[in-house]
């Protein structure tokens, strides 16, 4: 991979993790100002139930944030691109649609494919 596209996927990681934590900061500002107490039950159980998804979510994206910044440490050690368990490079394609990719596709299905058979059992 040329300089020029690891600048590009770093930007993109970068921009990314921007975009998670602004969301994530508007998330504390609302869980903060809906403190109210809902005298109806119903409005109660759905408020209750909007906070425990958005927290939910922000939990995912919480995880996020550490792979995408394992994969700034990869571009940064130059190992980004690689796939981790042959070594060879993982197609630019693959990468654009997940940054975070840290297998080429053959070695993910070959991990989806374990995964299924060892869920099976």
């Amino acid at each position: 991979m040329n300089e020029r596209q690891l600048a590009y996927f770093k930007g993109k990681l970068l921009a990314w993790k921007d975009e998670i934590l602004r969301e994530s900061k508007g998330t504390v500002t609302n869980l903060k100002a809906e403190t109210e107490n809902h005298p109806d039950l119903v409005d109660r159980a759905s408020s209750e139930s909007d906070r425990a998804l958005e927290l939910r979510t922000r939990d995912r994206q919480r995880k996020l944030i550490s792979k995408i910044d394992e994969a700034l440490r990869r571009i940064e050690d130059g190992s980004y691109g690689y796939c981790e368990e042959t070594g060879e490079p993982i197609s630019l394609g693959r990468l654009e649609a997940r940054p975070t990719a840290t297998l080429s596709v053959e070695a993910q299905e070959r991990h989806e494919r374990r995964e299924r058979v060892h869920r099976d059992d």
